[in-house]
């Protein structure tokens, strides 16, 4: 994730402490010393969406094979054991777990820090209530659009006005929850009207995806921006963020899954303020750029676990055989060794790039749909004047 709040505004917010910390410099098995990682947690593979972009290509009726409700409270106790900071509830859809409350209930009792994301058409007062008052420290709430729109992505006729529903149940309970919305061209043009919607509906954070081909979400790489889309858009989100700050109104904005967009940040604020670049470079050199396979981790329905949920291929083992802390440590694992050494394999512009230790060869998962893992991510916009080798300065 790359914070715009905290690199544009310096702006403080829990996870900066995971990725911004001067300890998260060359950690290799967690996010920062003595932390696991942040552990992606694919409850179930249910959803009663059926959305376009889906990297689990859920379905809609129960998969047989999920972790029984022992097998996952014994799972989360692995976690605490791991100092694994936080466990994020995802899909499928995990309100559609019949035992997710009592699963929740069980984190809060054992120290689990939990979040969730949903698509939100479930969530009516009384299951919101029952979020907050069990531990749930954000609810992530997927959009993709406005209206039609946002139904045609995720077919269901209806599915934006049950997802506002659970916004403003989540709101009204006290409940902090943001937005999450994956940026394509079918929506690229809605941009103003979803800042006008985080406004009025007094969101508290927005996370903007960038498009994976994982999953379904392989079915549809047409839908992503170009390039120069991609700069656009990025120019814009960096506007209202300056915009909603500067009228008073606190909203954590992020991007999330290109690191690219930490550099064109440094480039966007080297034109204008220099102290506040410098601070930047710092920062985005602390973090190191993607740390799938170190900081990030993903553990589906069956037990399997990978470098993070969209590396869906690579199994590195499962829950039910080992504890997910020795799967974790990697020993004799070739492939991890590799991944958290990965610059002395990456390929082709990555290689070359002067800004590899910002970015540590940006999103695998997107290499891996051209067939090389370790090739460029095809999704990095910068130009090559702009990835030229040069001398920066060392923190």
């Amino acid at each position: 994730m790359i914070s715009f709040s905290k690199l544009l505004l310096n702006q403080q917010y829990y996870g900066d402490s995971l990725r911004y910390h001067p300890d998260v410099q060359g950690r290799t098995m967690g996010t920062t010393t003595g932390k696991g990682p942040i552990v992606v947690w694919n409850c179930t593979r249910t959803c009663n969406l059926n959305c376009k972009h889906c990297y689990a290509e859920a379905v809609n009726t129960y998969t047989s094979g999920e972790l029984s409700t022992e097998e996952a409270k014994y799972f989360m106790e692995t976690l605490v054991s791991y100092k694994v900071p936080v466990l994020l509830f995802s899909g499928g859809e995990p309100m559609m777990r019949q035992d997710i409350f009592d699963l929740i209930e069980f984190g809060n009792q054992i120290g689990l820090r939990m979040v969730i994301s949903t698509n939100g058409t479930l969530i009516d007062k009384a299951k919101a209530k029952l979020i907050k008052e069990l531990g749930i420290s954000y609810a992530g709430i997927s959009l993709d659009g406005l209206n039609e729109v946002n139904d045609t992505f995720r077919g269901v006729s209806g599915a934006f006005d049950m997802a506002m529903d659970g916004f403003r149940n989540c709101r009204e309970a006290g409940q902090k929850t943001g937005l999450r919305l994956t940026l394509s061209k079918t929506n690229l043009q809605e941009l103003p009207a979803i800042f006008d919607l985080i406004e009025k509906e007094r969101i508290q954070r927005v996370c903007f995806y960038h498009l994976v081909y994982s999953g379904r979400g392989a079915d549809i790489s047409n839908e992503d921006l170009t390039h120069e889309e991609t700069r656009k858009a990025l120019d814009f989100i960096i506007d209202k963020t300056m915009d909603l700050h500067n009228r008073g109104i606190e909203t954590e904005i992020l991007t999330v899954d290109n690191h690219c967009d930490g550099i064109y940040l440094y480039e966007y604020m080297k034109r204008r303020d220099q102290e506040q670049s410098e601070k930047i470079l710092r920062l985005i050199t602390a973090n190191g750029g993607n740390r799938s396979g170190s900081a990030i981790s993903s553990v589906d329905w069956d037990g399997n676990v990978y470098i993070d949920q969209f590396t869906r291929d690579l199994p590195l083992g499962n829950i039910r055989e080992k504890r997910f802390g020795d799967i974790w440590d990697g020993i004799g694992n070739q492939f991890l060794e590799m991944l958290r050494d990965r610059k002395k394999h990456l390929k082709g512009r990555c290689a070359a790039c002067k800004w590899l230790p910002q970015c540590n060869g940006n999103f695998r998962a997107r290499a891996q749909s051209t067939g090389d893992f370790w090739a460029p991510d095809p999704a990095c916009y910068l130009t090559d004047e702009e990835i030229s080798i040069s001398t920066l300065t060392e923190y």
